[in-house]
C-alpha cells in the first residue's frame, strides 16, 4: 500500500490537544470581556453577520452554517496554516499500488451524542448519501468513487473506477460525517432539515438557538481528540461588520467569524484590545469570460481584456495592500508545491488592448459583469475594472447583484463577465478539474480544451503531488495563455480577536478562519 504521510501531522495534532485538554476553568454568568476585566475560559463569544440557514451540514454552504456545524460533526481530516491535512476523524489514508483502492483508519474514541460510536458504517452511509443523490461539491470531487464499504468499525475502504490521487485529499476535508442512524431516517439526505435534537460529534454540541440573535453552544466533555479549554461558544449575530467592530472593541464579543475587510483591518491595525490574525487565502479573487459568447469566444479578445486591467491599483487601493500577485496563474504563491516560477501576470496596456481587438476585428467592445454587490472586497474593485478598461475603449456595463441572484446567473453562465473570489483552492488536480474541464462543476466561463482536460486527466490519475505537477503547471499555463481565467490577486485575511484570548489555530480558508473545531479546542485566555 502507498501510505500518506501522516506522522508529522500527527505531531502538530498531539502539541494543539495538549493545550486542548488543560484544566477548565469554571465558568460565569457574566459576558466576557469588559474593561479591565480578564477573559474567562468559560465563554468565547463570536461575532457573525449571519444566521444559520442549513443545519445539514451536507448540505449547508455559507460562512455561519460552515462555522456551527464544523464544530458538531466531524471530517476525516482538518487543515494546518500552510493547508496541509492533518487527522481529525481519520489517523492514517492510504493508496493501493494501482490506485484503484483508496482505504481510511479511524479512531476508536468518537461518539454521538447519544451515546454511540463513530464508525466506518458513519463514513460509507455519508459518502455514499452524497454519491446516489449527487448534491453539493463534493459530488463533483468524488467522481472516481465505485463503492465505499465498512472493513471493519475503524477502517472504511473506497473502491475506485480509475486511479484518483485527489479522492482522499477531497473525501477526507470536504465530506462532513453524520450518523447514519439518525439520517438514514429520511426518505432525501439533501432534504433531511436537522433542525431539532441534534445528534452530533465534535468538540461543542448546540443546545440553544436564539435566531437573529444567538447560537450556544457547550463543550462535549469526553470528546475523543481532548476536551476543549471554554465550556460554551456563544455565536451572535450582527446586521453588518462596523457593528462586530464595534462590539469587539467594546468587550461584547471576543471575535469576529468573518475575514475583514481591508479597509476595516487598516482601522483595527493600531488597537491595543485586539489582535490581528494574518494568513494568505488558499483561493483567489478572478473575472471570468464566457467562451461561450461572441466575441468573448476569441483569444485576442480575452488577452484584451487581461490587458485592460490595473492589478495592482486594485491591490493597493482596492485592498489596501493586503493582497498579493497570483502572476496571472490559477497555481498561486500560497501553493508552494505546485506554483510555477515562469508565471508572469498579464501587464495593464491600454495600448496592447486595443491592438488586439483590431486584429480580432473587434470595434466598440461592450460588456456587462456581474457581481455580488455584498462583497465588500468586490464592490470595491468592479468601478477600477470598468474605468481601466476605457482606456482601452471598452465598455463594461456593471451589473452588482444580490446574492441569491449573482449565484442564479452564475449557476446558469448568463453573464458577460463573471467577478467573483474562490475561498479554498487547494488541491489543484482537483479544483482545475471543477473549474476548467469540459463539465466541471463550477467551469463557469464554460471551457472546453481537449488538451487542457488531458492533462488534467493525468493529474487526477496521479498518486503522488511529484507525479501531479508536471501536467497540472502545463494545465495552468494553458489556462494562463488562453485567459480561462484571469486571477487577479490572493488577498492576505485578516482575522480579529479580543488579545485577552489566545491560541487560535488559523486554517488558510474563509470559511474556517480560526473557527475550525482544532482551533476552538485549543483556545484559551490570555496570561
Amino acid at each position: 500500500m502507498r501510505r500518506a504521510t501522516v506522522l508529522g501531522a500527527l505531531a502538530a495534532l498531539a502539541v494543539a490537544l495538549t493545550a486542548a485538554c488543560a484544566p477548565s476553568v469554571p465558568g460565569s454568568s457574566q459576558p466576557t470581556g469588559g474593561s479591565g476585566a480578564p477573559a474567562e475560559a468559560g465563554r468565547l463569544t463570536i461575532g457573525t453577520t449571519a444566521d444559520v440557514v442549513n443545519y445539514n451540514p451536507l448540505v449547508g454552504n455559507s460562512r455561519t452554517d460552515s462555522w456551527v456545524t464544523s464544530l458538531m460533526y466531524p471530517h476525516l481530516t482538518q487543515m494546518d496554516g500552510a493547508g496541509k491535512r492533518v487527522p481529525y476523524l481519520a489517523t492514517e489514508w492510504s493508496y493501493s499500488d494501482d490506485g484503484k483502492t483508496a482505504t481510511v483508519k479511524l479512531r476508536d474514541d468518537m461518539k454521538w451524542s447519544d451515546g454511540r460510536p463513530v464508525t466506518a458504517d458513519d463514513v460509507v452511509f455519508s459518502v455514499t448519501a452524497v454519491q446516489k443523490e449527487k448534491f453539493g461539491v463534493v459530488a463533483g470531487l468524488i467522481t472516481a468513487l465505485d463503492k465505499a464499504k465498512a472493513v471493519s468499525p475503524t477502517e472504511v475502504e473506497f473502491a475506485l473506477s480509475r486511479p484518483d490521487g485527489t479522492f482522499l485529499d477531497n473525501v477526507g476535508f470536504w465530506l462532513p460525517i453524520v450518523p447514519k442512524h439518525v439520517f438514514e431516517k429520511a426518505p432525501s439526505v439533501q432534504k433531511f432539515a436537522n433542525d431539532s435534537d441534534w445528534v452530533s460529534a465534535g468538540p461543542f454540541k448546540l443546545t440553544k438557538v436564539e435566531r437573529g440573535q444567538r447560537y450556544i453552544m457547550e463543550r462535549v466533555d469526553d470528546f475523543g481528540p481532548g476536551k476543549p479549554v471554554i465550556k460554551e461558544v456563544v455565536f451572535r449575530v450582527f446586521p453588518d461588520v462596523n457593528t462586530e467592530v464595534l462590539a469587539l472593541r467594546n468587550g461584547e464579543i471576543d471575535l469576529i467569524g468573518n475575514v475583514l475587510p481591508p479597509a476595516t483591518a487598516a482601522e483595527l491595525k493600531t488597537d491595543p484590545k485586539v489582535k490581528l490574525q494574518q494568513i494568505p487565502s488558499l483561493g483567489w479573487a478572478h473575472l471570468q469570460y464566457n467562451t461561450k459568447r461572441k466575441p468573448l469566444d476569441d483569444v485576442r479578445v480575452r488577452r484584451a481584456l487581461a490587458h485592460a486591467v490595473d492589478y495592482e491599483a486594485i491591490r493597493k487601493i482596492a485592498l489596501k495592500g493586503y493582497a498579493k500577485s497570483s502572476n496571472s496563474s490559477v497555481l498561486t504563491p500560497s501553493l508552494p508545491d505546485y506554483a510555477d516560477l515562469a508565471a508572469k501576470e498579464y501587464a495593464f496596456d491600454p495600448e496592447q488592448s486595443k491592438k488586439l481587438l483590431a486584429e480580432a476585428g473587434v470595434s466598440n467592445l461592450s460588456l456587462n459583469m456581474i457581481y455580488d454587490q455584498a462583497d465588500p472586497n468586490i464592490a470595491r474593485w468592479a468601478p477600477m475594472v470598468r474605468d481601466a478598461a476605457k482606456k482601452a475603449g471598452i465598455t463594461i456595463k456593471l451589473q452588482g447583484l444580490e446574492r441569491n441572484t449573482y449565484l442564479d446567473k452564475t449557476t446558469k453562465r448568463d453573464f458577460d463577465i463573471y467577478a467573483g473570489s474562490w475561498a479554498v483552492m487547494d488541491n489543484p488536480p482537483a479544483n482545475l478539474g471543477l473549474a476548467f474541464k469540459t463539465g466541471g462543476f463550477i467551469n463557469y466561463a464554460q471551457v472546453s480544451d481537449p488538451k487542457l482536460d488531458d492533462l488534467i486527466d493525468q493529474g487526477q490519475r496521479a498518486l503522488t503531488q511529484e507525479e501531479a505537477k508536471k501536467p497540472i503547471q502545463e494545465a495552468a499555463r494553458i489556462i494562463h495563455d488562453q485567459v480561462y481565467d484571469n486571477v487577479l490577486y490572493v488577498e492576505t485575511f485578516n482575522i480579529a480577536h479580543s488579545t485577552k484570548w489566545t491560541g487560535f489555530k488559523p486554517m488558510p480558508s474563509e470559511l474556517l478562519s480560526i473557527l475550525n473545531p482544532l482551533s476552538l479546542a485549543a483556545a484559551k485566555p490570555a496570561g
